[in-house]
């Protein structure tokens, strides 16, 4: 199976050298998240559990286990 992921820039990428950029890939049941600057680096969830995270995000909840 060929595992090769289009990846995409963020609409808030600041368009600098390139290497400042967050970007997102799909594949059957995955979501893929890295930063250009590191891409052997990925972090992958389902797109339930990226679904609760974003929720949380919008809705200013912190980081579990912050001070």
């Amino acid at each position: 199976m060929d595992r090769t992921l289009r990846w995409q820039k963020s609409t808030f990428s600041d368009g600098g050298e390139g290497d400042t950029c967050v970007e997102i890939a799909a594949s059957p049941g995955e979501i893929h998240l890295r930063e250009s600057d590191t891409p052997a680096t990925a972090l992958t969830a389902t797109p339930t559990a990226m679904a609760h995270l974003l929720a949380g995000i919008r809705a200013g909840g912190g980081v579990v286990g912050a001070a």
